[in-house]
């Protein structure tokens, strides 16, 4: 499937193409003969006009220009067959599938579930449990003794004994040796739902009774609950971990030392953070990292960092992470959020976990009493009559005397047979849980065959019930055939054309140059007064190491120095820069005072074809695709009728 973020690019100017009252509106163009009309490209301007950056694509005869483009492309996918092509079908099918999730789920119970979830989110309870494994399949007899063994013992520990000691005896867990059974804190989200479900409901300092989950059977005990850690706000300086052959860098670890001198000399965290950290995204922000709470990084070692941290200002000692090194500062502390700022991401993960089951049940149900299909009592009785002995063993085979023509449920136009059912039993029979009674395991299938059935027609049937599922599917369909076109018919073929980039490269190579760069050190302080000095000594030649013993004595750091090849976008360098050799005056620069010293200047020279390659192969594809354009406008007759362009233009200019 391809990339989303491409397909959007495609989206912005497509629209639904089918409208039931089409012939009415008036046409304001045809390509090809074929109408657009004035609703379709109001209805695509307005949707469009706040995601449009260039504001030249915001004036309506700029954009009627765009859309005709737009229009002749679809035009000449059509034309070519793309709309056929079995990859394109398949993708299509794809896109689809996903959609129709958003339009398949009961709103209801999804709304009762993100509630729940938000409660156990702002409490994290302390639990230990004692596990009995058993597979999800397992006959009524093995259940059973597995029950009976967790109730003997539940009667231990309700008499008196000690959990850990009962734990140790029955727990099947691995970790029960270690721990005594205890789990420690967890909130929402943490364990698997029915687990959760149970601990939250059992009282601090209550016992449950035995209940299930996919890995057996547990007790589960709660000893305390207190309220959620919350999210923090951060900073942090990073120097990175990756490793450079420049001789001139620093090793990461005297790097981030001798940051964290300067920032317990009293130097301002922020300003050091602007200058040196190489988390270019939030050094720009003076090192400040979007809040987070517990779980939600990828480096644990960083979250324990930071959630040390007590007091706002508070800064750690350089921490090591899979990244890099990092100093933390702490600049606030947030309570769990409201239960609006959460709900999105709350909803989110309830649709991607074993909660979803519950959503699509409820959803099932509901579509059974919109198809109105009642429960077909006499088919399950004949059905549980036809199973025997080879069920268990999952040997069971269709009996010859079905009535296979008969009429199980009917679900709209569809009609579903006793032969359906037969087969769904027989297929299902190896992951059932066969120690239930007959009559049990029909009324469960049957409720889970004409669920799966009546949501399988409702989804195949969407566009015909929802407006707004059709639209966005129509979208997705132009979208995708526009993506197979401009990536065959532009794309690849301008990569392909190596005889006409090479010639594009030669007529506007004067466009690919390097920038001036210099070999350069610079030096920084928050004191003016050492980096003058700083300027002396570099005037009479001293090198980085005799300066820095020289200015950075008793363990103080008055003076960090970077050295690299740099160019004029160089973060090191502000932006007012004079590139010449020698060394420079001071600048103040990012709070702070700078001298740069340039050992060698690099002139401004032409980029080989290889070393332009990128540039010059994105400005070729949209070169090429001018062309092309224009090509099409050659090739398919486009008609605008200007009286109406002329009312289009005046309503929408008001």
């Amino acid at each position: 499937m391809k990339n989303f973020a491409h397909l959007v690019l495609f989206v912005l100017f497509s629209c639904n193409a089918i409208f039931a009252q089409m012939s009415e509106n008036e046409i304001l163009f045809t390509v090809d003969g074929a109408p657009v009309y004035v609703d379709e490209f109001k209805r695509v301007y307005n949707k469009n006009l706040d995601l449009v950056k260039d504001e030249s694509q915001k004036d309506v005869d700029s954009y009627l220009e765009l859309f005709i483009n737009y229009k002749l492309k679809l035009k000449e996918a059509r034309s070519l067959g793309y709309h056929e092509k079995p990859k394109y079908k398949r993708e299509l099918a794809n896109y689809r599938k996903q959609l129709a999730k958003n339009y398949l789920t009961d709103t209801e119970v999804t709304e009762a579930l993100i509630k729940e979830a938000y409660d156990r989110t702002a409490y994290e309870i302390r639990a230990s449990h004692i596990l009995i494994r058993l597979q999800e399949n397992a006959a009524a007899a093995d259940t059973l003794k597995v029950y009976n063994r967790l109730m003997d013992a539940r009667k231990e520990i309700m008499g008196g004994k000690d959990f850990e000691s009962v734990a140790k005896q029955y727990s099947e867990d691995p970790t029960v040796a270690e721990n005594g059974g205890d789990l420690g804190f967890f909130g929402g989200f943490k364990m698997v739902y029915d687990f959760e479900d149970a601990a939250y409901n059992t009282k601090v300092g209550e016992l449950s009774q035995p209940f299930r989950t996919k890995f057996g059977f547990h007790l589960v005990k709660v000893s305390d609950k207190r309220k959620s850690v919350g999210e923090l706000t951060v900073a942090h300086i990073m120097v990175s971990n990756k490793k450079s052959e420049d001789t001139l860098q620093e090793k990461p670890f005297d790097r981030i030392n001798d940051i964290y001198k300067k920032i317990q000399q009293g130097e301002d965290f922020e300003t050091l953070a602007e200058q040196f950290s190489e988390d270019k995204a939030s050094a720009k922000k003076g090192g400040l990292v979007n809040r987070f709470g517990k779980g939600q990084l990828m480096s644990d070692a960083f979250e324990t960092a930071a959630f040390g941290l007590k007091e706002k200002g508070d800064i750690t000692e350089p921490v090591q992470s899979d990244f890099g090194w990092h100093i933390i500062k702490l600049i606030d502390k947030h309570p769990v959020l409201s239960f609006n700022e959460m709900k999105k991401g709350l909803e989110s993960k309830i649709k991607r976990g074993s909660r979803s089951k519950l959503i699509t049940t409820a959803f099932k149900d509901k579509l059974k009493k919109q198809y109105n299909i009642p429960v077909n009592d006499k088919a399950i009785s004949y059905f549980s009559s036809l199973l025997n002995a080879d069920f268990y063993s999952r040997t069971w085979t269709i009996p010859e005397s079905l009535i296979k023509d008969g009429s199980l449920a009917t679900i709209g136009k569809k009609t579903i047979t006793y032969n359906d059912f037969a087969n769904y039993l027989l297929t299902s029979q190896k992951k059932m849980n066969t120690g239930k009674p007959f009559n049990i395991i029909v009324r469960e299938s049957y409720d889970e065959f004409i669920g799966n059935h009546v949501l399988g027609y409702h989804e195949e049937h969407l566009e015909e019930v929802n407006e707004d599922f059709r639209v966005i599917v129509e979208e997705y369909r132009d979208g995708l055939l526009l993506f197979d076109l401009m990536e065959s018919e532009v794309w690849n073929a301008a990569k392909k054309d190596s005889i006409r980039l090479n010639d594009y490269f030669t007529k506007n190579a004067a466009d690919y140059k390097w920038n001036v760069r210099a070999m350069a050190e610079v030096a920084s302080s928050a004191d003016k007064a050492v980096i003058a000095k700083v300027k002396k000594y570099l005037e009479k030649g001293w090198d980085t190491e005799k300066i820095k013993a020289t200015i950075n004595k008793k363990g103080k750091l008055n003076v960090i120095f970077t050295k690299d090849t740099m160019d004029m976008d160089h973060r090191a360098l502000p932006k007012d820069f004079k590139f010449k050799e020698g060394v420079s005056d001071i600048y103040d620069y990012n709070k702070a005072h700078i001298v740069v010293k340039v050992d060698e200047l690099i002139e401004s020279s032409q980029k080989s074809f290889e070393e332009a390659k990128g540039a010059v192969l994105s400005d070729f594809q949209e070169y090429f695709e001018d062309n092309w354009i224009q090509t099409l406008r050659n090739k398919y007759k486009v008609s605008v009728d200007s009286q109406v362009m002329d009312k289009v233009r005046q309503e929408i200019n008001k």
